[in-house]
C-alpha cells in the first residue's frame, strides 16, 4: 500500500471524487492538476454539464477546468480500476432534524461494489463522530467482501469550502485528516498535501476528525444564537443591536458575530448530528439544541416585526404587499438549499400578505420545486414592506432614493442583515 502514493503520482493509479457538487467538484479539479482523477456524479444531466467545462453549482469558472486530468461520469465501470476514493455527498437533515444518510449510505453502496485489496476510501462529508466506522465501513466490508483495516483502509478528511468565497479556497484553508491506522493517516495526508498549500493537520483518530468538523459549526451557531436572543431582547427595549456590537466590540476579546438567518447545509445542520448521536449516548444537548431553536425561530420572528409595522401604518396585512428580496441561503450564491427565507415568506403568507420574491441569483424552477414559490419576473411596486433577506452585491447597492421609489409613503424597510443601517434617512426601518 505504501507505494500507492508514488502511483498516484506517476498516474499509474487514479483517484475517484463520488459526489460533484459544491464541495466534491472544486475538489476534484484541484487534484486533476496533479493526478488522474475520475470524477462521479449519479447525475447524468450535471455530468454532461462538467464533460462542457461547466459547473453546474455556478461557483467555478470554465478556465479551472482546463488542464486538469479528469473523467466525468455517472456510470459505475469507470470506478473499477481506481484505488483512491473521496466522498463528498451531501449529509442533510429530514423534516424531523434527524440526520438523513441516505446520500451518503448510497455513495458507500457505488465504492463498496468495485472496492477492491488495498483501495482507500476517505470521507469529507459532515457527520457526527463515529458514522464513518459504525456506519459507512460494515456497509464497504459486506458488498466488497473485505476485511477492514487488513484488506482496505478508509479514512475522514472533513470538507471546510466556503460556498462564494474567493479568499478562504481549498488551497488556502488548513485541512484536518486522519486515518485508520498510522499508515493510512500518514498517506492520506500525504494526498492532501498535494493540493492543500496551507497545509494539513493530522488528527490523532477518525472520530477526532468527525468531532472537530461538527463542533467548528455547532460553535458558530451557538454564537450566532446568542446574538439573535440579544437582538429580540434589544428590539424589546428600542435599541439597534448593531449599535449595541458595534460598541461591545472595541474590546479586543468580544467576538465579532451579527444576529440573522441561519441555513445552508453546514450550520443550520451539522448541530442536529451532534445532538442525535448524544441523545442516542443518553445525554440531552441543551445549549446546542437552545441555539437551533432560537436560530430556527428567526425567519418566523422577522416576518411578524414587518407584519406588526404594516399593521400599525394602518394597513390590513390581507390588503398589504410585501417585496422579499433574496431566496439564496446567502449572498451572491446560487444555492438555495436550507434557505431559511423560506420561514420568513411562510410567516407572511399565514396572515394572508401578497408575498413577490426576487433573486438575481436563484434559479426559479429550483425554487418552485424546493419550497413552492414562485420568483417574480420583475419588482413591481408601491409595496407596504420590503425585507432584504439577503445581502446581494446587485442589493448592497440599492439606495433609500430606490427604496422610496418601491415603498407606499408609510411602507417599512426591514433589513435583516444591517447592511443599509445609516444610510437610511426618512424611511421607516427596521433590522435585526
Amino acid at each position: 500500500m505504501s507505494n500507492l502514493y508514488e502511483r498516484l503520482l506517476k498516474k499509474e493509479a487514479k483517484m475517484a471524487v463520488i459526489g460533484l457538487g459544491y464541495v466534491g467538484l472544486p475538489i476534484a479539479l484541484a487534484f486533476a492538476r496533479k493526478i488522474k482523477v475520475v470524477g462521479f456524479d449519479i447525475n447524468r444531466k450535471r455530468v454532461d454539464m462538467m464533460r462542457n467545462n461547466e459547473d453546474p453549482s455556478n461557483e467555478l469558472s470554465a478556465s479551472e477546468f482546463e488542464g486538469c486530468d479528469i473523467h466525468f461520469t455517472a456510470d459505475l465501470e469507470d470506478l473499477r480500476d481506481v484505488e483512491f476514493f473521496i466522498v463528498a455527498v451531501p449529509t442533510p437533515i429530514d423534516s424531523q432534524n434527524i440526520p438523513d444518510l441516505t446520500p451518503l449510505l448510497g455513495a458507500t453502496r457505488t465504492v463498496g461494489q468495485v472496492l477492491k485489496k488495498n483501495d482507500y476510501v476517505v470521507y469529507e462529508s459532515t457527520v457526527y463522530p463515529g458514522c464513518t466506522e459504525e456506519d459507512c465501513v460494515p456497509l464497504l466490508e459486506r458488498l466488497s467482501n473485505l476485511k477492514f483495516v487488513d484488506d482496505f483502509k478508509v479514512g475522514y478528511s472533513p470538507e471546510r469550502i466556503n460556498p462564494g468565497d474567493k479568499e478562504h479556497t481549498l488551497e488556502s484553508i488548513v485541512k484536518v485528516s486522519s486515518g485508520c491506522d498510522p499508515e493510512s493517516a500518514e498517506l492520506i495526508a500525504k494526498v492532501y498535501e498535494l493540493v492543500v498549500t496551507a497545509g494539513v493537520h493530522r488528527a490523532s483518530s477518525i472520530k477526532v476528525a468527525e468531532a472537530a468538523k461538527i463542533i467548528e459549526n455547532t460553535q458558530r451557531d451557538v454564537n450566532i444564537a446568542l446574538i439573535n436572543e440579544l437582538s429580540i431582547i434589544f428590539n424589546r427595549m428600542g435599541i439597534n443591536t448593531y449599535d449595541v456590537l458595534e460598541a461591545a466590540g472595541t474590546k479586543w476579546n468580544f467576538l465579532k458575530f451579527q444576529p440573522g438567518l441561519v441555513g445552508g447545509h453546514c450550520i443550520g445542520v451539522d448541530p442536529y448530528y451532534l445532538v442525535y448521536k448524544a441523545k442516542e449516548l443518553g445525554y440531552h444537548a441543551q445549549i446546542i439544541d437552545a441555539g437551533r431553536f432560537v436560530n430556527d425561530s428567526m425567519g418566523g420572528y422577522a416576518a411578524k416585526q414587518t407584519v406588526k409595522r404594516i399593521i400599525s401604518a394602518g394597513t390590513n396585512p390581507a390588503d398589504a404587499r410585501v417585496l422579499v428580496m433574496g431566496a439564496t441561503f446567502k449572498e451572491n450564491v446560487t444555492d438555495i438549499r436550507n434557505s431559511k427565507v423560506s420561514d420568513v415568506i411562510n410567516e407572511l403568507k399565514s396572515f394572508s400578505v401578497h408575498v413577490d420574491v426576487t433573486d438575481p441569483h436563484a434559479d426559479a424552477g429550483e425554487v418552485k420545486h424546493e419550497y413552492g414559490y414562485d420568483l417574480a419576473p420583475e419588482m413591481k411596486g408601491p409595496y407596504d414592506a420590503i425585507i432584504v433577506a439577503v445581502n446581494h452585491s446587485e442589493y448592497a447597492a440599492k439606495d433609500e432614493h430606490w427604496f422610496k421609489s418601491m415603498l407606499k409613503p408609510k411602507g417599512v424597510l426591514v433589513d435583516l442583515k444591517g447592511i443599509f443601517r445609516k444610510k437610511i434617512k426618512d424611511l421607516s426601518y427596521w433590522s435585526l
